[in-house]
């Protein structure tokens, strides 16, 4: 940046602050902001260090440079409310989501009535904490992470970074996998390794560019998808395969519909780690109710749809060996039966959905590098973009090998580590409503101050406490609970996530308020 620039904007290691304005403090359209310690986007490229002349190289191709730093109100642009709708329609109408639902009857051994209602309830129960999230972006300009430090204090918070670096990471080699498996069942001489690169290239590019791109993909990445996947249900109703399997009775069908619907309220609310990233752009004045039902319509329409459809899909096991070996091979043999019948354009609506996992992946993708900078001080220096190349590198590193090996292994471990998002939810809402008391009780001034912030010792007991629930309630391959195994004959049903948000949000309510009542923040 030159002299003029510099004059401009009072660089320097407090609070970035547009000087020719005098302060921070503003009113547009009639809500007062506060634009104390936003950090402009010039002074990302402003003096003469490597990460100064890289942030300088990477802003010629109009590539986002701003990583946790927060948004002054002046680059919060982005009004087109729908466009929060399209993201997450574009994230969740994917083939992952239609192996969700899926999973209703060779797994759980669900009816078909029972399991149709579980998807409906459940997606909205996990929706919802990712709908409110959203709201944050708007008012505070801040990510979800560096939102949390409100919760879990400003050391505590990198605790949960972990475990979501570990959930981006994680999910985005489970993801790359199924729609390298698609690519196999199409043409089988594209060998795994090759689908995987394909993939994560083409997520890697869309991620790099950074907020602006992710929404543009998004924003029309849905249709094709959707198109495909209601040729999928055109195919299926024409063969007559559909069966309607009477829902169970006692205490089986008890611990199984649980069981299910941990999986839905998993993949559903996994979201809300990220939930703010995508709203950080927003203007303080949006309507909060509004940024609230765009994302959940985002959200509802296609988690329902493609399970809904997965489940249909897949009553056909019953009653035809063929397709209950395709599911046992993967998805994409199981979705290219259903497809065989148009011949080559069949094989290329599998094409479509195998590239569904681009926008599936592109937020794991783009807000890990957010988890990654909140970590450490060093961690913050290094650019956006760069932890975007890593965090892709790293996650085609554990597909690959995974593809062949221990590709079940590793969704299981996933499935495994999921709870921590009830616990999240469990501590994250506590502090906002019982202590924080709503929007008003957060000082935005103090997001960077660590003697200012929560001590964060009460959250990671709770955070103890909710592990100590959701491992006496959880129901999975690897271990099942001693609550979880009363439920239900056999496998046990699972209420790992209920008992994780109960036992985290209680447990916090006790200790937030010794905490409080002795470090006096």
């Amino acid at each position: 940046m030159d002299m003029v620039g510099e004059k401009k904007y009072g660089i320097h290691d407090g609070p970035i602050v547009d000087t020719e304005r005098g302060s921070p403090i503003g009113e547009k359209n009639g809500v007062y902001y506060d634009d104390t310690g936003a950090v402009a986007s010039e002074s990302f490229a402003y003096g003469d260090s490597t990460t100064a002349k890289i942030h300088r190289f990477a802003g010629r191709f109009n590539i986002e440079q701003r990583g946790i730093e927060r948004v002054p109100e002046s680059e919060r642009t982005d009004s087109n409310l729908h466009k929060i709708g399209t993201m997450w329609l574009a994230a969740n109408m994917v083939v992952s989501s239609f192996a969700i639902g899926a999973l209703a009857v060779p797994i759980f051994y669900l009816g078909f009535v029972d399991a149709l209602l579980t998807i409906f309830f459940i997606n909205i129960l996990g929706i919802f904490p990712v709908c409110f999230f959203s709201t944050f972006g708007p008012r505070f300009g801040l990510r979800q992470m560096v939102l949390s430090r409100y919760f879990y204090g400003y050391y505590g918070v990198k605790l949960i970074a972990f475990f979501n670096v570990l959930a981006c990471v994680g999910w985005s080699s489970v993801n790359v996998i199924v729609g390298a498996q698609i690519l196999n069942a199409i043409n089988s001489n594209v060998p795994g390794w090759a689908g995987i690169i394909i993939i994560a290239a083409a997520t890697f590019f869309v991620t790099l560019f950074g907020y602006k791109v992710v929404h543009a993909y998004e924003f029309w990445s849905w249709i094709p998808c959707f198109i495909v996947f209601l040729i999928v249900l055109g195919e299926f109703v024409h063969s007559g395969q559909f069966s309607n399997i009477p829902m169970g009775v006692g205490e089986s069908e008890a611990g199984a519909v649980l069981s299910f619907a941990a999986s839905v309220f998993g993949f559903a609310t996994g979201w809300t780690s990220y939930a703010a990233d995508y709203t950080v752009y927003q203007p303080t004045n949006s309507s909060k109710t509004k940024v609230f039902l765009w994302t959940f319509a985002g959200l509802i329409f296609p988690l329902c749809f493609t399970e809904m459809l997965g489940l249909a899909v897949v009553t056909a096991s019953v009653n035809n060996p063929t397709v209950a070996e395709g599911y046992d091979t993967n998805i994409g043999v199981l979705l290219a039966y259903v497809l065989a019948p148009l011949g080559r354009f069949g094989q290329f609506c599998l094409v479509i959905l195998a590239l569904s996992i681009i926008g599936n992946n592109c937020p794991n993708i783009y807000s890990v590098t957010f988890s990654l900078q909140v970590m450490s001080r060093w961690t913050a220096v290094i650019p956006r973009f760069i932890w975007t190349f890593i965090g892709t590198v790293i996650y085609c590193a554990i597909a690959i090998p995974g593809y062949s090996h221990f590709a079940s292994v590793l969704e299981d471990f996933m499935l495994l580590i999921g709870y921590w998002l009830a616990i999240y939810e469990g501590i994250a809402l506590t502090e906002h409503f019982f202590f924080k008391r709503g929007f008003t009780g957060y000082d935005i001034t103090i997001y960077r101050d660590a003697s200012r912030l929560p001590p964060g010792i009460a959250a990671i007991v709770a955070f103890c406490f909710g592990i100590m629930g959701a491992v006496m309630g959880m129901a999975q391959v690897w271990f099942i609970g001693p609550i979880g195994r009363l439920i239900g004959t056999g496998y046990g049903g699972d209420v790992g996530f209920p008992l994780a948000f109960a036992f985290s949000a209680i447990s916090y309510g006790v200790m937030r308020t010794l905490e409080k009542r002795y470090f006096k923040r």
